[in-house]
């Protein structure tokens, strides 16, 4: 199964025999400080920034989340959205808890944008889903609800099914656009949440086929050497059926670990992205 995101003039394929796709997390304020309190001053100057970093690491989609204390976030979503356009032509994931937030740059995109995310809680899906159905977009749905976010696998592929019945069968929106997101949690909270995360990732994959996509980092969250946790659990992910993540596309270790899975699971015909890399690699750094 294959879900298409488009910008104004580029198209990305996420999932069948396509490669991993690597959504950029930078553009996020949480965490971040400085970002927030630019924000507050409704300044966006820094996604030139962040832009140019994602876009030079290798992502392919970049995630869009302007959502912090005291901030109009509705009117810089808009205002992002429109700038970011400006200086990539990759697609973007819109990204908030707030609906107004959600159709502002769904209504300032160009394109068949990704929306992340949406629960199984009923009043959230019946919010959001008209919205992404309206605009033609795909969206990101979690197996969680009001009650629990459950670490039994198959109970979240119960609350899978109640997201494609929602989705699909309720509100018309393909198959091709649920993405589903498998629940990456910490692993420093508990060593065996991850493999509950790959388990579930399995189990969509056997009863849908559906496209997954999770918040790599949250694997890593609490623990030392975030980066090398990162870079083991991609390829065990994407040999599961995980066919993209949100994650830190400034990272070489994690995007090479993706890109290896890429050579490793026959999505890199030849190796060729493999080794065209390398040699940009070499070539980069003899210039330096």
């Amino acid at each position: 199964m294959q879900t298409i995101l488009r910008s104004a003039s580029k198209e990305v394929v996420i999932g069948g025999d396509n490669p991993f796709c690597i959504i950029g997390e930078r553009i996020n304020p949480t965490g971040r400080k400085a970002f927030q309190e630019q924000l507050k001053l409704g300044d966006i100057s820094r996604l030139e920034v962040d832009v140019a970093q994602q876009v030079a690491g290798g992502a392919m989609v970049l995630d869009v989340n302007m959502g912090a204390p005291l901030v109009d976030e509705v009117g810089l979503m808009s205002r992002a959205v429109e700038m970011i356009q400006d200086l990539t032509d990759l697609p973007l994931c819109i990204d908030s808890s707030v609906i107004e937030a959600l159709e502002a740059g769904l209504s300032a995109y160009e394109g068949k944008a990704l929306v992340n995310s949406v629960t199984a809680e009923d009043e959230r899906m019946d919010a959001i889903l008209p919205l992404v159905a309206d605009h033609g977009a795909a969206i990101i749905m979690l197996p969680n609800d009001e009650t629990e976010i459950p670490e039994d696998p198959r109970r979240r592929l119960e609350l899978v099914d109640k997201c494609v019945e929602v989705a699909h069968g309720r509100f018309g929106i393909p198959m091709e656009d649920i993405v589903i997101d498998p629940l990456a949690m910490p692993v420093g909270a508990d060593t065996s949440l991850v493999r509950k995360t790959l388990e579930t990732i399995g189990l969509v994959r056997e009863r849908y086929g559906l496209n997954m996509t999770l918040g790599a980092s949250n694997v890593s969250f609490g623990m030392p050497d975030r980066h090398a946790l990162g870079a083991a659990f991609l390829p065990m992910a994407a040999l599961a059926g995980l066919t993209s993540a949100i994650m830190d596309a400034r990272s070489p270790q994690i995007v090479r670990a993706a890109k290896a899975a890429d050579l490793f699971l026959d999505h890199d015909p030849w190796g060729g992205a493999w080794i065209a890399t390398h040699r940009a690699t070499q070539a980069a750094a003899g210039s330096g």
